[in-house]
């Protein structure tokens, strides 16, 4: 999926009979052929014809960059202890 961004939307609605308001979210996955969006990022998305299985919107324009690192370190840090079932 390297030209995919997935798109959740939340929507909130209050509840007929209850009269709770409640929040619905719904992921659409939408085409990003640039690589524009990241992770975060508030967009804009327009419904086009099926690109794939799942791909039915495209990205017109990215509304709002977020200010995220992205850094995921590649190993855990490990903590050297008496731990566990040692005799």
């Amino acid at each position: 999926m390297d030209k995919t961004i997935v798109v959740s939307v939340t929507r909130t609605h209050i509840h007929p009979f209850y009269g709770k308001t409640m929040k619905t979210t719904k992921k659409y996955h939408a085409d990003d052929p640039e690589g524009l969006a990241g992770m975060g990022d508030t967009v804009e998305i327009e419904e086009c014809r099926p690109l794939s299985k799942m791909k039915k919107f495209k990205l017109v324009k990215v509304l709002k960059k977020d200010i995220y690192t992205g850094e995921i370190p590649e190993t855990p840090e490990t903590v050297e202890g008496s731990g566990g079932d040692q005799k």
